[in-house]
């Protein structure tokens, strides 16, 4: 696997996955019924850069990093990590998120956040607290699951 920035033959890919995950009104508070153009937007064309993981060919994985707010915020950095269903338990999370650290930090941001983590979502809160954020906040009931209903958000944080 390597992971390197996104080009424009890789959207149809990454887009696999973005609905797949999006659909599923799971993790991300993004419409369910997001179209592809809209995906674009929020993934490609909204973030700073945008990366895949690639195994040959196939993206197993896609990441953003964006500033998490503007002007005297902007020393915080923001992520989205997607892993394929078929690549989940390998370790592309894990190594997506070590390489948006190294590459927030080469562009200059101080701490990374995460804004909105479905309380639910163990697996990746558990991959977190491991590579060294912390729960920071919780916004009760802000997240509307698609099986559980309203659930809590949790903000974890990480100063690098």
């Amino acid at each position: 696997m390597i992971i390197r920035k996104a080009e424009e033959r890789d959207f149809d890919q990454i887009w696999h996955i973005f609905h797949e995950i999006v659909s599923a009104g799971e993790t991300y508070a993004y419409p369910q019924n997001s179209s592809k153009e809209e995906a674009k937007k929020f993934w490609i064309e909204t973030p700073r850069e945008t990366f895949v993981a690639v195994d040959g060919d196939e993206v197993i994985g896609t990441y953003y990093l964006k500033s998490n707010q503007v002007g005297l915020g902007s020393h915080v950095s923001n992520c989205g990590y997607m892993v394929s269903s078929k690549a989940r338990g390998k370790g592309v999370a894990t190594e997506m998120c070590k390489h948006s650290q190294t590459r927030a930090s080469e562009l200059g941001y101080r701490a990374m956040q995460f804004n909105f983590v479905a309380s639910s979502n163990k697996n990746a809160i558990k991959l977190w607290k491991k590579l060294g954020f912390e729960i920071v906040g919780k916004v009760p009931r802000a997240f509307n699951h698609s099986k559980l209903g309203f659930i809590d958000a949790l903000i974890m944080y990480k100063w690098f």
